[in-house]
């Protein structure tokens, strides 16, 4: 409870009204039964065995009317006065206030929980299920959101209405009263073993869910693929099975919520039926009137119906703790940040790595171990090597998205690790082999990470990535929606629109992580050429399996087993015995001959 009451903190006064209001709706509700009362015992002559306590005034005002039709219609118009003015003032002002505190508390809870979920490192986002992620920001909170603000208050209407109905219970007569609590226990006991239950359940059961809308969120992320592999029963039958398995944990938490509020309703009307009984035994005794039996029955519903409602309470408090304890997982989680550096050098692009040595959590086996190497400001450096010997972990521990375990890596003479991690992000730029481009514009993709660039400069920064003309020949030229993920464009489109849109940064350092491979060689050679031209000091660091791409580069480094096994130029390289050899012996003759007419069509143009 402690975590789901910190989230009311910042709202103290507005949750202390509507715990007022709450526990006064039920309070003036208990004297709409002395309105009957009164019109039977004492307008239609009854014996009054007990007072009737509606204000004096009030009573001193229905004392005028003498005639039994006029006294009625007096009566009862009060009563309509009265109700519409508790509906009209208090239960709306109730309700509105609920509504505010609910809409306040989601919007800080879903705040806090994007922000935070924006700063988590770079390795919890390539391990967590977006599905899960995208529920517990969602359904968790607005489950948490309405026990608080609106099932928490009514644990105050319940002590309220029981409150006031055993007060005017006990006004008419004791022994009534007395009957009428014999349920109150059993009901509450239920309602204590019900929680137990249901609080393991709505574990499965957001477990399920989060399994089931995991399922969907791949599946429909991954569209082209199933149907380019025409997977599409495969995908249902799998959806199918965890529907299945949620639907069952859903069944069988119903089937005990039918138990429960069965028993209790068999409960509550024994106990209507057990409270008729001894009131008729009473009015024989002539201890109660006519008038004192009606606004008892109408007082059994205020003492007995809201310790069975206590049943709804609690399943809700189940939920929301659960949801509590979801989100709270993603919150303990320290950030990214809580590691960090502090200064912010000029950058020009000196790297150096020394000894450096990297390994995953999860594994024991250092994905880097050793590594050594010297890149200076202004060349282009290629990295090659096998899949999985850690090219990209190099790209991701320059960014600082993954920390290195031992040795050092410096920018311009600083060691990585005391520069902050924002200032290192603005100053090397990264380019993924899959860039993700948002569902806006072509204009808004490249203008992501500045707003307010001019047009021309967009413009400029297209034609570098070569990506211009491919712009221009659109239907709506660079107003033109690429859809989510890019899916209207061509893998080399959205590659070159993501060199684009980091050029409009205009960073010292870029890092292209497989990033031309779905663009043809021409066009790969057009862009460096276009990009050296354009800064002349830009650092250029080129992850690759293309060999004639990596034969352009100044240097080339090659990893192997976690090492760099060779250093040098293409001429260098080719020469000695090793994987690039190896490699060059494997591409370089066709693509020699192919990448010479390139250039030679490239200096045509």
């Amino acid at each position: 409870m402690k975590k789901l009451f910190r989230w009311i903190i910042p709202y103290i006064p507005l949750f202390l009204l509507v715990l007022f209001l709450t526990i006064l709706t039920p309070i003036t509700y208990s004297f709409v039964p002395q309105f009957f009362k009164y019109v039977i015992d004492i307008v239609l002559g009854e014996n009054p065995t007990s007072e009737v306590t509606l204000p004096r005034f009030l009573i001193n005002f229905y004392q005028q009317f003498t005639e039994v039709g006029s006294a009625i219609l007096v009566v009862a118009g009060t009563l309509i006065l009265y109700q519409f003015l508790r509906a009209a003032g208090l239960l709306f002002m109730n309700s509105y206030l609920k509504g505010m505190l609910a809409e306040k508390m989601a919007y800080d809870m879903r705040t806090k929980l994007y922000n935070h979920i924006q700063n988590l490192s770079y390795s919890y986002h390539s391990n967590v299920d977006t599905g899960d992620l995208m529920q517990r920001c969602t359904s968790d909170v607005e489950t948490i959101k309405t026990f608080m603000a609106n099932q928490f208050p009514n644990l105050f209407h319940i002590i309220g209405s029981f409150g006031a109905g055993i007060v005017q219970m006990a006004i008419i007569n004791p022994t009534m009263m007395w009957v009428t609590l014999i349920v109150v226990p059993i009901n509450l006991i239920m309602s204590i073993i019900y929680f137990q239950y249901i609080k393991k359940k709505f574990v499965q059961i957001e477990e399920a869910e989060a399994r089931m809308t995991t399922v969907l969120q791949e599946n429909v992320n991954g569209v082209r693929v199933v149907k380019a592999f025409a997977n599409e029963n495969h995908e249902i039958e799998k959806f199918d099975k965890e529907s299945k398995a949620f639907s069952r944990e859903s069944v069988d938490f119903s089937n005990s919520m039918a138990m429960y509020w069965g028993i209790s309703d068999g409960l509550i009307n024994l106990q209507y039926g057990v409270t008729l009984v001894t009131a008729i035994f009473l009015a024989r005794s002539e201890l109660v009137s006519t008038g004192d039996i009606m606004a008892a029955l109408m007082y059994i519903g205020a003492i007995v119906y809201p310790i069975r409602n206590l049943g709804r309470i609690i399943k809700d408090m189940g939920r929301a703790i659960v949801s509590s304890n979801r989100i709270d997982e993603i919150l303990n989680i320290d950030n990214e940040y809580t590691i960090n550096g502090t200064q912010k050098p000029q950058i020009t692009g000196h790297i150096e790595f020394k000894n450096v040595a990297f390994k995953f959590d999860d594994t024991d086996r250092h994905l880097l171990d050793g590594v050594n190497f010297t890149i200076k400001p202004g060349e282009t450096v290629a990295i090659i090597g096998k899949t999985g010997s850690g090219k990209s972990t190099i790209a991701n521990l320059i960014c600082r998205m993954l920390e290195y375990s031992s040795g050092s890596i410096t920018l311009d003479g600083v060691e990585l690790k005391d520069i902050d991690k924002h200032w290192v992000r603005q100053q090397v730029g990264i380019l993924l082999q899959d860039p993700f481009l948002y569902a806006k514009s072509i204009l808004e993709n490249i203008r992501i990470a500045n707003h307010h660039i001019p047009e021309d400069q967009v413009y400029s920064v297209a034609k570098v990535a070569n990506v211009h003309e491919d712009i221009k020949n659109f239907k709506e030229g660079y107003n033109t929606l690429v859809g989510e993920k890019g899916v209207t464009l061509s893998g080399g489109q959205k590659q070159r629109l993501a060199i684009a849109r980091m050029l409009v940064m205009n960073k010292p350092i870029m890092i292209f992580d497989d990033s031309l491979s779905a663009v043809d060689t021409k066009t790969d050679l057009n862009i460096r050429n276009a990009l050296k031209s354009e800064n002349k000091n830009l650092t250029s660091i080129i992850i690759t399996h293309r060999i004639t791409t990596a034969k352009e580069a100044d240097k080339i480094i090659v990893l192997e087993n976690g090492k760099v096994s060779e250093i040098g130029t293409h001429q260098d390289l080719a020469g000695r015995e090793g994987l690039y050899q190896s490699l060059w012996a494997i591409q370089g003759a066709l693509e020699e001959e192919f990448t010479n007419l390139v250039k030679e069509e490239v200096k045509a143009e």
